[in-house]
Parts: C-alpha cells; structure tokens; sequence
C-alpha cells in the first residue's frame, strides 16, 4: 500500500507520472485530497489554515483507518492488499506530511508543542522536495505565511527514507536555495538515502502530472529515473525484494542526471 501526499494547492488528479507508474507495479496507490488543494476553495482567512500541516496527517491516516472500506469499493482489489507493506510518499508540502507519518515532528503555532504524529503502520516513505530546516534560514514571505515550516525537528525521523532533491529548486521559502531541500536527509537519522538530481527544479522534470503547465522544467528522462528508482527503494524498503535497488544504485553510480548517497 502506498499513501501519496500532494504537493500544496495539488489534488488527487495530479501526479500520474509517478501514482500511474507505482501502481501498475503493483502497489495499492491512495491519493486523498487535502483541505488547502484549489480544488478545495478554502477562504484565505478560514481559522483552519494554521493547522493545515495537522489535517493533512490526519486525512492520510483516515485513509488506513478506513482500508476495509477503500478495498470493498474498487472492483478486483478485495483480498489483494496486504497491510503489512505500508509506505507513504508526498510531493513538497506532500514530503513534508510524509515526514510527520515517519517521524517528523512540527511546532504546532496554536499548542506551541512538538507532538508525535507518526502512524506505526507507515514503515517508510519518499520525501520529494521537501522542506527543511527552520529559523533562519526561512524568507519573510515562508515565516508569514506558513507557520509549519519554522521549526521542524528532524531528529525523530528514524523510519527508512529517501529524500529526493533538485539542486536547481530555488524556492521563495528559505534563503538557502536548492540545499534546504537536502535537510531531511542530512539532519535525520540512518537509514536514509539522497537522490539528487541535476539541473531539476520543484517539479522535478514533470511529477507534477502530464502537460502541466506549471512544470518549468521538462524532462521525460529525469521523471523516468525517478520512477525507476522510487520504485526500486520502496520494493527494497519495504522487504518486498533488494535486487532492483542494488541495481538502481548501481546504475546512479555512472547517471548523468543525479547521484545517489546513503546512510
């Protein structure tokens, strides 16, 4: 069972590159749609925007709460899933929420506390793009209007990871550049593995869905490395099979669009 975890303001129709690739590999993929997609219409001075971050987890653990149900509706699936085998991955804001299911802890702006929100029944997770470190190193623009980012705690995310990151990803969130988005890997405990992909920017060469406007910066056979790779860790992971993710990290080793390190 993989959970997916859109990126901010997304939905549950993005990302087909990747959720189309996952499961027609076999994989149970699970798309909510969260309170902050466009999709969703949320008024900007609605007093659930503070705790967006907190829906989100809770939406993706609502999802296995109710997988008896989710099976029972989607024809030929009953008897085919197997609850033993649960990842989560999340695009962005989505990496981030895949983060607080592993581990990843976060100043709630309303308790002022760093709770535990992880989900036991998530035993590892692919963080794209996802945000890192807080304080200083956040613009003005990240501190004002998106509270979750100020103080995340990467010292709980012991679960195995990887962290996917475009060393051309120049967000308007912290005044590091493309490096912020390495922090979940750097700053967590082992196991953990970064990939790191040349010349990408937030969508990563095209994650993001098919023809999507927003993505600057296409490039098929970037999205295809990604599928590959994800797919190889997770099945790796997740205790399925190691011989594709020695492979993958095989073929990294000699890749002119990344590189791969782990821990």
């Amino acid at each position: 069972v993989l959970l997916f975890s859109h990126g901010y303001g997304s939905s549950l129709d993005g990302y087909g590159p990747l959720t189309d690739y996952w499961a027609a590999h076999g994989f149970v993929v699970i798309q909510p749609t969260h309170l902050d997609s466009r999709t969703v219409g949320l008024p900007e001075d609605d007093p659930r925007r503070p705790r967006l971050w907190r829906r989100r987890v809770q939406d993706m653990k609502l999802v296995l709460d109710r997988l008896d149900e989710l099976e029972a509706a989607v024809p030929g699936l009953a008897g085919r899933v197997d609850r033993g085998r649960v990842a989560a991955a999340g695009h962005s804001f989505g990496g981030q929420t895949t983060g607080v299911l592993l581990g990843l802890r976060l100043l709630d702006p309303e308790s002022g506390a760093k709770e535990d929100l992880s989900d036991a029944r998530v035993t590892a997770g692919v963080l794209l793009a996802a945000a890192g470190r807080g304080g200083a190193d956040l613009t003005p623009f990240a501190v004002q209007n998106l509270p979750w980012l100020k103080a995340p705690d990467f010292g709980y995310l012991a679960k195995p990871a990887l962290v996917i990151a475009g060393d051309k990803d120049e967000l308007p969130l912290s005044v590091r550049g493309p490096e912020w988005m390495t922090d979940p890997y750097h700053l967590s405990p082992a196991p953990k593995s970064l990939l790191t992909l040349y010349g990408a920017e937030h969508s990563l060469g095209g994650i993001t869905g098919y023809e999507i406007r927003e993505t600057t910066d296409e490039h098929p056979e970037r999205v295809a490395l990604i599928q590959r790779t994800t797919l190889a860790y997770l099945r790796h992971a997740l205790g399925i099979e190691d011989d594709g993710w020695t492979a993958a990290q095989e073929a990294l080793s000699r890749n002119e669009l990344g590189r791969l390190e782990s821990k």
